[in-house]
């Protein structure tokens, strides 16, 4: 495990900037202790300082992970956020939408959110924000992107989308294959 370059953790942070605004401090932070992120095979980690002392007697190729998988590196150099760091996130997140029980499991399946299946958005979400999906029992499903405004929402027809998909709980059942 690596620390991030100062190029890559200028990514990561707006990467969870765009979803969570000045909260991110509040990731390090923590009442129970120091957390960083560390880079290990293109992918970033979180975990605590404490968790990481005892990590170092491990030979760098015996390792396979530590903490929480946050997301990945691409080639291109872009940061995609993995579904694995919503739990993280949702606490602090700056815009909502809640999906009503008819559209859960379209959302999970992968699909986008229809006026149909908005319960609530946050108010004052612009458009192209990117946003955690909820459901109504507030329990986080996934991130997203507002495909429209709040005041948008509020005049759409009931078949336009209001939130394109991104990532989902979901991907854990279909992409098994892919996590061995």
């Amino acid at each position: 495990m690596r620390r991030l370059s100062d190029e890559r953790t200028k990514l990561l942070f707006e990467k969870l900037s765009k979803f969570i605004g000045p909260n991110v401090k509040l990731l390090i932070d923590r009442p129970d202790g120091q957390y960083v992120f560390r880079e290990h095979k293109e992918r970033v980690f979180y975990v605590s300082e404490r968790l990481l002392k005892f990590a170092e007697s491990v030979a760098p190729d015996h390792f396979v992970s530590l903490g929480t998988c946050f997301g990945k590196f691409t080639k291109s150099g872009k940061f995609l956020l993995h579904v694995t760091a919503l739990n993280y996130l949702a606490p602090y997140a700056q815009f909502k939408i809640w999906v009503k029980p008819s559209a859960e499991q379209q959302f999970l399946y992968g699909h986008n959110v229809n006026k149909a299946g908005l319960g609530r958005i946050t108010e004052s979400t612009p458009k192209y924000q990117n946003v955690v999906v909820f459901s109504m029992n507030d329990l986080p499903l996934g991130f997203g992107v507002a495909a429209r405004s709040t005041a948008e929402c509020k005049h759409a027809d009931p078949l336009a989308t209001v939130c394109f998909h991104q990532a989902d709980i979901g991907e854990y059942i279909r992409n098994e294959e892919g996590l061995l």
